[in-house]
């Protein structure tokens, strides 16, 4: 159990704009002690050692938003899942809802999304997917089976089983694969703007006036590194003015993503997932053969993926309703927070 301090620190993390509470558990203290105190340091040696045993490192800072009725927490958490340290944010009560997010994001692309999830009665699982945000980043396993397979660790660990998903973007794909190797722990799932490898991402990638090059780019070994470093706010801005109305994501929000996507190799595990698209695309060409029955809800924005998104889920699934957003982009999440969440709230009702 977690004690909280009897002062409350007020800090920024850098993952959000939010102030936050500091939460002060055991674990911490023998961290906080050996940072003061050097004789304590078979103190940290053994907390270090109960962590790998596979326990959840507890807290470091609770997200608090008082929405005038009530104060909407959630807490951010790392834990070991298949191989990795992974970065997740947890609050709410009820049924569990698992946010994926995209490239070049992190969890924070759904900050305008959750508490309202939460108010609604249900618990929210958002995590950094492999590689992104304060999630581990590994020089291998980046396929979209493996990365479920992270997903699917974390919620077993959480005391989960059965969830339904929100996934955006690169988010899609790991929903899907996660959804075809375990169809009966997956109530219902929304797929924002994105296509499936094997089934139409690799055409949306061709060389055309409409085409998305960055895929080719990105799956190149090692140049996109080279050419990007130490311009990544250059960079990733191209993609965050990709949107119908190019203020939805404020500098302040552009600041907190290339922050993350400055740190060491998170360029290039973003890269990876790009770099394993055919290897996906055979994963889901496999399961394919055996369609899911699951409801399933992709929304495409009018300015971005459009209706592709439906006819790409309709060749691997049965059950699939189609919504394209007018006045939208590729970032939903971030441009129609108000409409997503009235669409999550109908759909998995």
């Amino acid at each position: 159990m977690e004690n909280r301090c009897e002062h409350e620190l007020q800090f920024e993390n850098r993952n959000s704009q939010h102030l936050h509470k500091c939460v002060i558990n055991p674990l911490q203290k023998l961290i906080l002690i050996d940072y003061l105190y050097p004789s304590s340091f078979l103190a940290f040696i053994l907390c270090c050692s109960v962590v790998s045993l596979g326990f959840i490192l507890p807290a470091d800072a609770q997200n608090i938003i008082d929405n005038s009725e009530k104060k909407i927490t959630y807490t951010h958490y790392k834990t070991p899942v298949n191989g990795i340290l992974m970065h997740y944010v947890i609050g709410g009560k009820g049924d569990p809802i698992v946010l994926l997010h995209g490239w070049p994001q992190t969890w924070y692309e759904w900050r305008n999304v959750i508490p309202e999830l939460i108010a609604n009665n249900y618990t929210i699982i958002a995590p950094d997917m492999r590689g992104l945000g304060d999630s581990e980043k590994t020089q291998t396993g980046y396929d979209t089976k493996n990365l479920a397979e992270d997903i699917y660790q974390l919620v077993e660990k959480l005391g989960y089983s059965k969830i339904n998903f929100v996934a955006h973007d690169w988010g899609g794909p790991v929903a899907y694969s996660y959804a075809a190797e375990h169809p009966e722990d997956v109530g219902k799932m929304i797929i924002l703007d994105t296509l499936l490898p094997g089934f139409g991402l690799e055409e949306a990638g061709d060389f055309s006036p409409n085409g998305i090059w960055h895929f080719s780019f990105h799956a190149v070994r090692d140049l996109p590194e080279k050419l990007i470093e130490g311009k990544e706010d250059l960079y990733l801005n191209w993609f965050y003015d990709w949107t119908y109305n190019q203020s939805a994501i404020t500098p302040q929000d552009r600041e907190v993503y290339i922050k993350q996507y400055s740190k060491p190799g998170a360029m290039r595990a973003g890269f990876e997932y790009y770099r394993a698209i055919f290897e996906d695309a055979e994963q889901n060409k496999e399961y394919g053969k055996e369609k899911l029955q699951i409801p399933i809800l992709t929304i495409g924005g009018e300015a971005a993926i459009g209706n592709s998104i439906t006819t790409s889920f309709q060749k691997v699934a049965t059950n699939v309703t189609g919504i394209t957003l007018p006045n939208t982009g590729h970032f939903i999440p971030e441009e129609r927070p108000n409409l997503l969440i009235k669409q999550i709230l109908d759909f998995f009702k």
